[in-house]
């Protein structure tokens, strides 16, 4: 009966020490979530009063709310006495093996940015890009889509848009 007395305060008391830091880790998950979640919101909202396209508004507020959520994650992980630190290095490594594979598609990306920033061009312009010529009927993050003369889908990586001559058939100088 004794033996049985002992067991139960040792689980008691793990059960203490573990659940206060499990209960703390998932109000840091739940508040931090919601707390990115609203600084992503509020960071879309000024970007967009900043007459900041809606495209890169949205990529943008979507990057902070994943990089917060990482940090609210390993926030957590720490609460439950899990050590970040080597977590954090693992998570940076992998960060760059991706962002090295990913080179050409992270060089579009920025280039998608510029051309969404600087409006070179928009929908419906006529242009010569690459030189292909065409319609512009969509501008994506990572490429720009012409439609030719002959209603040809010409689809063009935006590195390609940023590095080369740009003429806009419909521009007023």
């Amino acid at each position: 009966m004794d033996h049985m007395n002992l067991s139960a305060d040792k689980i008691s008391s793990i059960v203490a020490l573990y659940g206060m830091n499990i209960i703390g880790a998932a109000v840091i998950l739940l508040i931090g979530r919601w707390l990115v979640g609203i600084g992503a919101r509020v960071a879309k909202k000024v970007m967009l009063h900043g007459k900041i396209d809606e495209t890169l508004a949205s990529f943008a507020a979507n990057a902070i709310y994943f990089l917060g959520l990482a940090f609210v994650v390993i926030a957590a992980l720490g609460q439950l006495g899990i050590q970040t630190t080597s977590l954090a290095a693992v998570l940076g490594a992998a960060g760059l093996a991706v962002a090295l594979s990913l080179q050409g598609s992270l060089g579009n990306l920025a280039s998608g940015v510029m051309i969404i920033g600087t409006h070179p061009f928009k929908i419906g312009d006529t242009v010569e890009i690459a030189g292909k010529i065409g319609k512009v009927v969509a501008i994506d993050i990572f490429s720009t889509e012409l439609r030719s003369d002959d209603n040809k889908r010409v689809i063009i990586p935006n590195g390609k848009i940023t590095g080369d001559i740009i003429i806009n058939h419909n521009s007023k100088v």
